[in-house]
């Protein structure tokens, strides 16, 4: 589903990422895990776009995508309403949701736990519930490939679990690929999952079980 082949890059004279290669199946649970600075972000930028490499081939096949980024650029005065944010995931929009759509809308913000945030103006929202407002929008249109920088960053510890266990049951129940970069492991894997160690270059790529032993080799992920 996702190929890298030798992807270099650079700003300026500054090696970000370096010899890149790696390759994904349709249904991985792959976390990309590595210290602060150490081209996490990046890699994900260039999958969806965002960033083109200095040099190498990337190949994704051409699949409906979710992506949440790390940075929420969400401006205190924005005057969108969280149903304006969600409707702008969707695939096709019209001038306002249908009513099924409204009613696909309201039964994720029931899953996420806020349901009484529906006509809330994004600008009164606390940092954890933006989060789930944006984390909703990815998932809105029920993509085959989901991208989440930090998603868990600002969310309280009880919400994480049911978050991971949502994340887990989507994996599973409808073959979803998913990408999820983290600085914390702890709450986030299940034994079938991947692991992607990187610091500018890929240090380990492989099971949660075989990342273990790599990290008992002196190796730390921040």
């Amino acid at each position: 589903m996702i190929n890298y082949q030798d992807v270099h890059v650079n700003f300026g004279k500054f090696n970000v990422l370096q010899n890149i290669t790696f390759s994904i199946q349709k249904g991985d649970f792959l976390h990309i895990v590595g210290p602060n600075g150490s081209g996490k972000t990046t890699l994900v930028k260039l999958l969806v776009g965002l960033l083109q490499p200095s040099s190498g081939n990337i190949h994704v096949e051409h699949v409906q995508m979710g992506y949440l980024p790390q940075k929420l650029l969400t401006k205190v005065n924005l005057p969108m309403t969280v149903r304006e944010v969600i409707y702008s995931g969707f695939a096709h929009q019209k001038l306002k949701p249908s009513q099924a759509e409204c009613e696909l809308i309201k039964s994720w913000l029931e899953r996420m736990e806020i349901p009484q945030l529906f006509n809330e103006s994004m600008a009164y929202l606390s940092g954890g519930q933006q989060q789930r407002v944006f984390i909703i929008r990815a998932l809105i249109a029920n993509p085959e490939l989901l991208i989440l920088d930090e998603p868990t960053s600002a969310l309280d510890p009880s919400f994480r679990e049911k978050f991971y266990e949502l994340l887990y049951r989507l994996q599973q129940d409808q073959n979803m690929t998913i990408i999820h970069v983290t600085h914390d492991l702890t709450d986030a894997v299940k034994d079938d999952c991947k692991v992607m160690y990187v610091d500018q270059k890929i240090k380990f790529f492989g099971t949660y079980h075989e990342f273990q032993h790599f990290e008992h080799g002196g190796h730390h992920h921040g």
